[in-house]
């Protein structure tokens, strides 16, 4: 976790960590049909959850190129080919890839988790208004609590977005 500007090492326990991924499987329900991008960097605490809760559940795991979690139009072309229907985004980086000219042709995604940042209300109608069969889920926490501690389903018509319930 690099959130003071320090990366630092955080040790999470492994009960922490099959907790997190039941809850996600929970609250998000993949299934075999599912197709999960991995693009997060293995140093970030996301990548976790990106890696084995789609090997934990059955669904496809498609990992991105080195560098890809980057390239707004790499990751529009991929999840387009590849058929993604679950993605998580830094909010920085759903900011400039909601810009991208071909994003309405995302039309195999479900699910967008986002975390890391604040999520504005602008950015979340945004994403609803070039999106709007896609779910939206605003997850908050410090690694230190195994990734995320907080988590809120979006909606198009709200004009806040809070970090959520526990």
């Amino acid at each position: 976790s690099g959130s003071t500007g320090q990366p630092k090492g955080v040790i999470n326990t492994h009960r922490g960590l099959v907790n997190r991924l039941c809850w996600m499987q929970q609250a998000y329900g993949l299934t075999a049909q599912d197709r999960i991008l991995q693009k997060t960097p293995l140093s970030f605490d996301v990548s976790v959850w990106e890696l084995f809760w789609p090997l934990l559940n059955g669904a496809t795991l498609v990992i991105a190129k080195p560098g890809g979690h980057k390239d707004s139009t790499y990751l529009v072309k991929t999840i387009c080919q590849q058929q993604i229907t679950t993605l998580h985004f830094v909010t920085s980086m759903l900011a400039a890839f909601l810009e991208e000219p071909n994003v309405e042709s995302c039309t195999s995604l479900q699910q967008l988790i986002c975390s890391g940042e604040a999520l504005s209300p602008a950015l979340q109608k945004q994403f609803f208004t070039k999106l709007p069969n896609v779910e939206l889920h605003n997850l908050y926490g410090p690694t230190e609590a195994t990734i995320d501690v907080t988590a809120w389903q979006c909606q198009p018509d709200e004009s806040t977005v809070p970090i959520g319930h526990p």
